[in-house]
């Protein structure tokens, strides 16, 4: 069983993923890290070169690697802005495909930033600074990938509920535990 997590940036779909993994005692992969591991480069690398579609293919080509391993696994799924070179696993029975869902103000919340070198850190000070701008662009994440995923049927809505509650609620509200 694979079951590829979708959602915003910053909504949660990492640690999430980890918890739920965890959880399940499946494998964890998130393809951020997949990317890196992959091309050698850091994140700020890989997303300053190409083209979007140039670089959504590649992450589509690493997530249909990801799902052809033989073992059970959850995918945090970076964001994708071109899905057709993975919108034949929305079909098949060994995929199971959850869209993470968040207010912006609980996004906002969860925001953290990465340096050159994708060390991920916080700076309360400077997003509450720009606490208006970054609440516009979390909208206009919601809303420009709530029509990319429209085809994910499962839908999640974390609520602001923090990942381990989160991860426990899914393979509730999914059967989770049941599923091959």
């Amino acid at each position: 069983m694979n079951i590829l997590l979708f959602g915003v940036s910053n909504v949660g779909k990492s640690v999430t993923g980890e918890q739920l993994a965890s959880r399940l005692n499946y494998d964890f992969y998130d393809l951020d890290e997949e990317v890196k591991k992959k091309l050698g480069i850091t994140l700020e690398i890989f997303v300053s070169s190409g083209t979007l579609q140039e670089r959504d293919f590649i992450r589509c080509d690493i997530i249909h690697t990801l799902v052809s391993l033989p073992s059970h696994k959850v995918i945090a799924v970076t964001p994708l802005s071109h899905i057709a070179p993975i919108q034949q696993l929305f079909l098949s029975k060994d995929v199971f495909m959850i869209e993470l869902l968040d207010s912006a103000k609980n996004i906002f919340d969860r925001l953290a930033f990465s340096d050159e070198n994708d060390n991920i850190y916080r700076d309360d000070a400077y997003k509450n600074k720009h606490k208006d701008y970054y609440l516009r662009e979390i909208q206009d994440d919601l809303a420009w990938y709530g029509s990319i995923f429209s085809d994910i049927q499962n839908k999640f809505d974390m609520d602001g509920r923090d990942p381990a509650h989160v991860a426990e609620a899914l393979i509730q509200e999914y059967h989770l535990n049941g599923k091959p």
